[in-house]
């Protein structure tokens, strides 16, 4: 029984691919709007799986058990902040160290500090100067915090702090930028009317998606930058947490600085906590909701191609009207009509799904060759493309179908 069924699927697939052989140019044309959205899935898919992955990258690179604590929430931001998310008091150095000593699951804290209003001074190396940078005044401890490497020469140190040393560790597109043919170890850089000199490099870092600022930074001393700019009041914490104890001391900088900033017992936070894992979740959430509209509305390709399917079906019905009478005159089923013809549409359907998916994955490829955006076919979406593809032919050949399985063989004989 088994053996039959198989054997009568199998001879109406070849009929079906037959057809699609002598109707080449009309086949191409039915399937063309089956293959354009089956192609704009892979390619969203691609992009969106490309951007999650980099975006996962960049914050893990930061460290797994780092936590980013800023007067608002430092994750991804979608609206506007609150007038009273602006207004907040800024966190201090104090509380920074505060968190050191009073967090027992916290293994070191580093404070950042930064040019609040505007554009950082313009960075300047004999003729060549770079306008757009991360010029930050961070601890020493700041370097083991946020995972940088050392590329070159060395990191300022406490007694560099302490003293308020004009040094400065740069970042990778900086000596890229300004030593392009020499060592920058040594040399002095100008920083608006500042001089620093440069005692260290970093290595490159992985960047968030459009993030060109991740290596074009400056960093000096945290009291080094308060000795120029003592009226900015900016502060950026980041705490690393004991190894296996990140919700435990997320817990506890909560219930520090909420002790330290007199936050009322039944008010929120008048801080932000984030951590990698929470960024990358974040995203995750966005870009998820993102995906699911975009495939929605490349679906309408899809619903354009199945309406293109069952139009060519009906007129491929009219066009073998004595070709189905002649079948159910030597003993065809209706069954056997119906399979016939679905198994048509979705053979057509299905040849443009494995088109768009090719397509698609040329796209991709072509798309993180040039380097405008990441791109990583996820295998979930060649098998959701091929899928719905199939599904289209399921769904708009049965009406032609059954259609077909229905003519009177008598009258079917007689049409010419």
């Amino acid at each position: 029984m088994m053996n039959a069924f198989r054997r009568h699927i199998r001879e109406n697939l070849w009929l079906a691919l037959d057809t699609l052989r002598t109707h080449k140019f009309r086949s191409f044309l039915t399937i063309l709007g089956v293959l354009i959205g089956t192609t704009t899935v892979i390619a969203v898919a691609s992009i969106f799986a490309g951007l999650d992955q980099e975006v996962a990258d960049a914050a893990r690179d930061f460290g797994t058990r780092t936590l980013f604590i800023f007067k608002w929430d430092p994750g991804i931001h979608v609206g506007r902040l609150t007038r009273e998310e602006r207004l907040r008091t800024p966190l201090t150095y104090e509380d920074g160290m505060g968190l050191k000593e009073d967090c027992p699951d916290v293994e070191d804290v580093a404070v950042e500090t930064f040019i609040w209003w505007g554009s950082p001074p313009v960075l300047k190396y004999r003729g060549s100067q770079v306008l757009h940078y991360n010029f930050v005044g961070a601890t020493p401890s700041d370097f083991r915090v946020v995972n940088d490497s050392l590329s070159d020469g060395r990191l300022f140190t406490d007694v560099d702090d302490i003293h308020k040393r004009d040094v400065a560790v740069i970042g990778a597109d900086i000596v890229s930028r300004l030593f392009p043919n020499e060592d920058p170890i040594g040399k002095q850089i100008t920083v608006g009317s500042n001089t620093f000199k440069v005692v260290g490099t970093l290595g490159k870092r992985k960047a968030f998606p459009g993030d060109s600022g991740t290596d074009r930074v400056v960093k000096i001393p945290y009291h080094t930058f308060k000795k120029f700019y003592p009226n900015e009041k900016e502060n950026f914490i980041v705490a690393m947490a004991f190894e296996g104890r990140l919700d435990e001391a997320r817990d506890e900088v909560e219930s520090v600085l909420r002790r330290r900033r007199h936050d009322k017992p039944n008010a929120s936070d008048s801080f932000g906590i984030s951590s990698a894992e929470a960024l990358i979740h974040q995203f995750e959430q966005l870009i998820g909701t993102v995906v699911l509209v975009t495939l929605v509305i490349s679906s309408i390709g899809l619903l354009v191609g199945g309406i293109g399917v069952m139009n060519i079906m009906l007129v491929s019905i009219t066009e073998r009207t004595r070709e189905i009478g002649v079948r159910k005159a030597i003993g065809a089923h209706r069954s056997d009509i119906t399979w016939q013809f679905l198994l048509e549409a979705m053979t057509l359907t299905g040849a443009g799904g494995i088109l768009g998916i090719l397509v698609g994955f040329g796209a991709s490829f072509l798309i993180r060759a040039l380097d405008v955006l990441p791109s990583a076919v996820p295998l979930w979406s060649v098998f959701v493309g091929f899928a719905v593809a199939v599904g289209i032919g399921l769904f708009f050949g049965l009406w032609p179908a059954i259609k077909a399985s229905r003519l009177d063989p008598i009258v079917a004989l007689r049409y010419e």
